[in-house]
Parts: C-alpha cells; structure tokens; sequence
C-alpha cells in the first residue's frame, strides 16, 4: 500500500504541515498551491501558475469533515479545483465524467460504500485516501470487493496505486494547537455516517473517562492506548521528524511513549529495507540540536488548569461561548438568532491578540478601530466623497488617479471592517458573560488561591448567594470550590462538608457535586497535597503554580475611556496577573532548556523516561547483554540513561485532554525563550466538559 510523505520546514507550523498535506491530497498528490491570507488574498490573484486545474469532487465521512474544517474554506477547496464536497454515506448523483477523491476513515462501513460506488461507475476515477493506515483486513476486503464487481480499473492505473495512507488524524484549530481524533463508538446503534468526530464528543469517548473509569478492563484500556500512540504517530508524520520521547514513568503516558516509540522503530527499521521513509532525514547526533523532542505527559499531573477560569482572549471565549473546530457561534438575544464566526490564522487580529488578557484585547479592538477611521478618512477626503462606500459614483474621468488608489484600498478596507465588526461582537458578548457570572472577581481571586483560607472561600460563596449582580453560576461556584481544594495543602474532612454544604445551597445539583467527590478521592489517591507540581513528591505549590500562571500583566490606557469602549468595559476589573509557569510549561522548560528551569522542575524531570526510536536496541536479556546495554546507555527498544538536553524545537501532547490555559501559557513561554513548541491532546476539552467527565467519573 502506498503511502503520503511529508515534506516539511523547521519554520513550518503543525498547521501549516497539515495543510500542506490536505492540499497536496486535494491536488491528485501534486504539489500544493499556496494558499495565502485574507490580508494578501487579493495581491495574489493570478499568481498560481501551477498548470490547468483538474475539476473532481471530494467526498468525506464526519471525521475527515472535522478535519478539513480547521484549515481549508470552500475558497481553499475551489482553488484546488474541488467544485463538490459531499458526504460518503449520502444520496449521491452520478458524475461519470469527474474523477472523484475519498478522504475517509479506514472503517468496513466506508470500505463496503466505496466498493457499491466503484460498481455504480458513479466517477471517472477513484483516488482513495485515509485519514489514517488502512488496516491489512480492510485492505483484503476492499480488494476482494473490487475482484468481484470487476471494477478495479475504475481505479486510475492499477487497483491499489492510488489507495494512500495521509497520516492526518487530527486537527489543528490553531498555528501550534492540535488534537486526536475520536474513537469511531463500536456500537450497532450508531448510525454508519455518524460517529467519531470531534465537533460531536460524548463524555464516554473521552481519553480521560476512558482511561480512569473503574469500569474500563485491561483490553478496552490497551485499545485506547494504542489508538492514542496511533494518532500521535500520524503527528509525527506531519511533523517530519523523529523526536526524542520523554515521559513520567508509572501512568498512561508512559504506556502511550513506549507504543509511539515501538511504532516509530518499526517504521524505521521497514524503511531500511523498501527505501521509503515518512520522516525527513535529520542530525541525528546526541546534542539533541538537530532532532526535536517530544515531551508526553498524564492529565493528572495538572487538574487545576483544566478547571480554573481564564481571562485571555482565547480561554474565555472557550469557556464562556460556543466553539468547536475553530468556529464560534454567538447568539443574538435582539434577533433571537445565532451567529458564526471563523477564528482561523489568516485573521490577523486573532493571530495577534488570541493570547493576551481581554482588558487588552479590548484596547486592541479600539486601536485597529481608530486606525480604520483613519484610513477611510484619508480616502474619502483624496476622493472627495463623504463615505468610502460612495466611491463607486465617482466620475472616472475627472478623478482617475485617485479612483484607482481608492478602488486598491477598498476591498482590503471592507475585509478589515468586517473582521473589527466580528471581534468587536464577540468582545460584547464575553462583556455580558464577564459581567453577568462576575468572572473578573473569581479569576483574581483563583489567582490568589494559595493565599485564600477556607473561611475566606466559605464566606465568598455565601456573600454570591446574596448577590443579583454579578452573581456566579453554580457551576463556577463549583469550579471556584475545586480549585481550592486541589490547592490548599491540607483541608479537613468538617471544611470538606462545609464547601459541599454552601455548594448545595447554590443550587449545585447533586449530580454535579461528583465531580468533587471525585477529586476528593483522586486527592487521596495520589496525596495530591501540593497542587501544581506532578505528582512525584516535590513541593512546588500548585496554588502558585496553576492559578498564578495566566499570561502576562497589561494595564489599560486613558486612551480607552476617550475611544468608545470604556462603558463596554465599565465595572470590569483590571488585574494584573503575575507571569508564572503552569506545571506543564515548567515541565517543557526542564526538559528543552535546563539551564533556565529551577532545581526542583530539574530533579523532578530527571527521571522521566527516555526514548530514542533512532537508537539501537540492546538486548536486555542475560547478564552479557545487561552490561552491553548499561555500557551502551541504550536498553531495549531504545531506552536510554536520562540526560539533560537543549531542543530549539519541542512538542508536549497530554493524555487525558488539553485546554487554551496551557496552550497560552507555553506558547508565551516558547516566545520568550526563542522556541518552537507544539501543543496538543487527545481532545481540547473546556471546564464544563471535563467537570461533567469528572462527575460522570464520580458517579461510577
């Protein structure tokens, strides 16, 4: 079977190489065209001299749809000569003169649909792809489907020569930002287009209920582990290079680190034999400059920044609106109606301003407004028209110089009015959120929360019952109760039931107070009396780590109050957060740059396990080959003595789920520092989803 490699660039986002690689599928296997900007989409008209365009439609099952949904606009797909997208398992017409791309899940569902329209001849050609490897069955039953309709020419040149493997299963809804896609449920109820994509999660299907629930046997755990090092894999691929493995030692990630690490060597050692790699070659030396290092971790080494609430621009619309893939949709209480917009990279305020506190974003919005006044300002008076949308009604004659300047500008104009109008919709309604559930006030005092006693928690719950507004949900009592609890260093089983008590009064269901009494279990479990280290024993508070470490401090200008927002922002606090490392990000700085981390992240990161998939294995068996491998500083499948390394490049995947705090604390972390670090999970999860995954937990 064939398969797609990547070729790719050290300055190259994640989401760059997926795109690149969705593109070139797209293209029949061909080099991509370039897709550019919204800001530059005009100067590039005309620019692609790629050849003639080969028209085909592309069909898609739900989870190749997720996928292409982050990256690609129907702009993108046009440009590509993609005229239809259409789902697989939907009523199609016949198109018998369009060749036609699948880009699928590799399911017995879709290989069974796929063969019903060979033997419809409802193409010209078939260019088959999978969002992930075909396994060696599906691959006999495909063929044995095509043997017996005979319509293995159907499929351009020979049956199997265009039946690739893309190593794409995942999404990347930002530049550094990905995760898994989700198991497919094996459930006879599902129905066969449904299932598996991201933008339709369950709480069952994800990696941390899976993984934690009492009810999971060994079997369905060893399946969820390897379907996580699976879609790692295809990460990888993207990636293009071989990265050294780290992990903690003892939990899931570690199971996840030694299966990567297995399916990695196999490849490599495949290769040496066919002569095809899916990996760009590399330094491969020990100084670890020229390889990346890939740092896996457990979702429990940090709960807090999973709960905790945020106040930069991107963690507060995941947790107050309603995103999925990189689309927010925002309700219009005056139209009762809905309304979407795409946060995507080519958005040049959102690229800019994604991680910084919301006071500054808000200064932002009246910045970019004002610069926008400005320039239409100076069109309209070169023209001489009172508004630059009476531009089309000028005398060509008599104004044909300055018409041509005006007629340059506009568009670029009108685009960047729209994208302000968008932010400045969703600036409002994070206003009425921040506003109405009093999120300013639970965010400073997170922050704080290893100066807070119990006393002081129970009487602030008490004073929101007595407020109207603002007054907190009983969902972000909740949250506020279990940051607390995971912080303190100690609290007492009377304390205990005195949170549970004010929580109840709060209006906190009963259902929902599992979620606590989860983590209480999980705090006695795994003596997590120290907050925001891992759980290995050290004494870093996670009171100052976790709930201290969101973004940067900013301070809003006089310049506010004279540009239109300050009654927008008018009863908002402005806090000023100090610049701390969240436990994952200190982690990744132990681990990339040692000589900058303190002395507790480094001897808490020396043990971490050590792969190295170019390695060559030791054996470990017999006294001979133990004093081999030892001697060596490599043991089986490439184990190797821990050490402490520089990596420019770096990516950190958590088991168990991801969120925007770690995305913006380690990507200030990696702007600081001058490097390049990937973020990711097997799902990005917002606090209510992982409380509700907590309480389902709790409820077992």
């Amino acid at each position: 079977m064939a398969h797609q490699k990547t070729t790719t660039t050290q300055a190259s986002t994640l989401q760059q190489l997926q795109t690149n690689s969705l593109l070139s599928l797209l293209n029949l296997n061909a080099p991509p065209p370039t897709i550019v900007s919204e800001k530059n989409a005009l100067t590039s008209l005309g620019s692609n001299t790629t050849g003639p365009t080969v028209w085909k439609v592309l069909i898609l099952d739900n989870r190749t749809k997720d996928v292409l949904a982050t990256v690609l606009r129907v702009q993108d797909l046009r440009d590509v000569g993609v005229t239809l997208h259409v789902q697989l398992h939907s009523s199609r017409p016949a198109l018998p003169d369009v060749p036609a791309i699948y880009f699928v899940s590799p399911t017995l569902t879709n290989i069974r649909r796929i063969a019903e329209d060979l033997n419809s001849g409802l193409y010209e050609s078939f260019h088959l792809s999978f969002v992930e490897p075909l396994p060696r069955s599906l691959l006999e039953e495909l063929a044995s489907l095509v043997a017996r309709d005979g319509t293995s020419e159907a499929i351009e040149q020979a049956c199997f020569s265009k039946v690739l493997d893309q190593y794409l299963s995942f999404v990347t809804p930002s530049p550094q930002l990905f995760s898994l896609l989700p198991n497919i449920p094996a459930t006879p109820s599902q129905p066969p287009a449904q299932g598996g994509e991201v933008s339709n999660l369950t709480t069952d299907l994800t990696s941390y209920y899976v993984l934690n629930a009492p009810s999971t046997t060994e079997q369905m755990i060893e399946a969820e582990i390897d379907r996580i090092a699976s879609g790692l894999f295809s990460v990888v691929v993207t990636w293009g290079q071989v990265p050294y493995i780290r992990s903690p030692r003892r939990n899931a990630a570690e199971m996840v680190a030694r299966k990567l690490n297995t399916k990695i060597r196999d490849h490599l050692l495949n290769a040496t034999r066919t002569g095809k790699t899916l990996f760009a070659a590399d330094g491969g030396g020990v100084g670890g400059l020229g390889r990346p290092v890939l740092v896996i971790l457990d979702r429990n080494i940090d709960l807090v920044s999973m709960i905790a609430h945020g106040w930069t621009y991107q963690s507060l619309i995941h947790d107050c609106l309603e995103m999925k893939l990189g689309r927010v949709t925002v309700a219009e209480p005056q139209k009762k109606t809905k309304k979407s917009y795409d946060l995507t990279s080519s958005d040049y305020f959102w690229a800019k301003n994604a991680a910084n506190p919301f006071p500054q974003v808000a200064e932002e919005i009246d910045s970019e407004l004002t610069k926008y006044k400005q320039d239409a300002a100076d069109i309209t008076r070169s023209t001489g028209v009172k508004d630059v949308n009476d531009i089309s009604q000028l005398d060509v004659a008599s104004s044909a110089a300055h018409l041509k300047a005006a007629i340059t500008l506009l568009p670029e104009l009108t685009a960047r009015k729209a994208l302000l109008d968008a932010h400045m919709n969703l600036a409002t309604a994070l206003l009425a959120e921040i506003k109405a559930r009093g999120l300013d006030e639970l965010f400073s005092t997170e922050e704080a929360i290893s100066r807070q006693t119990i006393q002081q928690i129970l009487e602030l719950l008490r004073s929101f019952q007595t407020k109207s507004e603002p007054s907190p949900t009983p969902q972000d009592q909740l949250r506020l109760a279990c940051v607390y609890y995971l912080s303190a260093q100690t609290v007492s089983k009377e304390d205990t039931e005195a949170l549970e008590k004010e929580l109840t009064k709060a209006g906190v269901e009963e259902w929902e107070l599992t979620s606590f009494r989860y983590l209480r279990k999980m705090k006695d479990v795994m003596k997590m009396s120290v907050p925001g280290a891992a759980t290995g024993g050290t004494a870093t508070p996670l009171g100052g780590g976790v709930a201290e470490g969101w973004g940067r401090g900013w301070g809003l200008t006089d310049r506010l109050k004279e540009g239109g927002l300050d009654n927008l922002l008018s009863g908002v606090k402005n806090f000023l957060p100090s610049s701390k490392l969240l436990p994952v990000t200190r982690i990744t700085e132990a681990l990339m740059d040692p000589s900058s981390a303190t002395s507790t992240s480094l001897t808490e990161t020396d043990d971490f396990l050590f792969l190295d998939p170019r390695a060559r294995a030791t054996p470990a068996s017999g006294p001979a080959g133990s004093r081999a491998g030892a001697a060596a500083g490599t043991g089986p499948e490439g184990e190797q003595k821990a050490r402490r390394m520089t990596f420019q490049d770096g990516m950190v995947f958590v088991v168990g789920g991801a969120g925007y705090a770690e995305y913006g604390n380690l990507g200030e972390w990696a702007s600081k520092s001058s490097r390049r670090v990937s973020y990711g999970g097997t799902e990005i999860l917002d606090p209510s989803t992982f409380l509700d995954v907590l309480g389902k937990l709790g409820a077992t």
